[in-house]
């Protein structure tokens, strides 16, 4: 368990495809769109335009951000449903089922910055060493899933940009999320993979959409 415009093929992901800006902000809209309608009426009903223009299967998270930082992050790592399923879904998880924070309510929305993150397939690291890790993440570009047997953990790109933790904090950190020692990373039971994001937010609740690049 992980703790944290056009008409394509089934089986078509997002790596196969350009977003463009307006892409971008048609997602994040709908992500928003559907958190409301949730609150409003408790459920969400299927919106087939969205479904048509993004039908390709991909990796999404969606983030909610107040004044005071974090307030709901959940998402799905890798491309087995379609993004505007997969966006939807997450975008209501983040909202009202995330343990670390009590569920939104209605009025807090207003109050409440989106952004989505939509995933690369993820990539093993091969490495013969733990240097060679470290040698072939980029921090601001990759995020990271650590999994061993049945834990895994994963962080987005932006996370070590905006903590400022090089490439080895960044290791430690992911295997913290996985709930494993900081540095399970070392162990050759241990898979490392890496992905990258194109990031998407609201520059106020409700406002502006830009494309946003990760802090280097």
């Amino acid at each position: 368990m992980i703790k944290i415009g056009c008409h394509i093929y089934r089986d078509m992901t997002v790596s196969d495809i350009r977003i463009t800006l307006e892409d971008g902000k048609r997602l994040v809209m709908a992500a928003r769109e559907a958190v409301t309608r949730f609150l409003k009426e408790g459920s969400v009903e299927k919106d087939t335009n969205l479904e048509s223009r993004f039908s390709a299967k991909s990796g999404v998270f969606v983030t909610l951000n107040d004044s005071s930082g974090l307030r709901g992050c959940i998402g799905y790592p890798f491309p087995d449903r379609n993004l505007s399923f997969a966006l939807t879904d997450a975008a209501i998880s983040a909202a009202t089922r995330d343990p670390r924070f009590p569920p939104l309510n209605l009025e807090e929305l207003n109050y409440i910055t989106f952004e989505i993150t939509i995933l690369t397939p993820p990539e093993r690291i091969q490495a013969n060493s733990p240097d060679e890790y470290i040698a072939q993440i980029s921090i601001g570009r990759d995020g990271l899933i650590i999994r061993k047997e049945s834990e895994s953990g994963l962080l987005l790109p932006q996370v070590p940009a905006e903590y400022g933790w090089n490439e080895t904090e960044f290791l430690e950190h992911t295997c913290q999320k996985a709930g494993l020692p900081e540095n399970s990373w070392k162990e050759s039971k241990v898979i490392v993979e890496k992905f990258q994001g194109i990031i998407f937010m609201e520059e106020s609740p409700g406002g502006n959409i830009i494309e946003k690049t990760p802090l280097k």
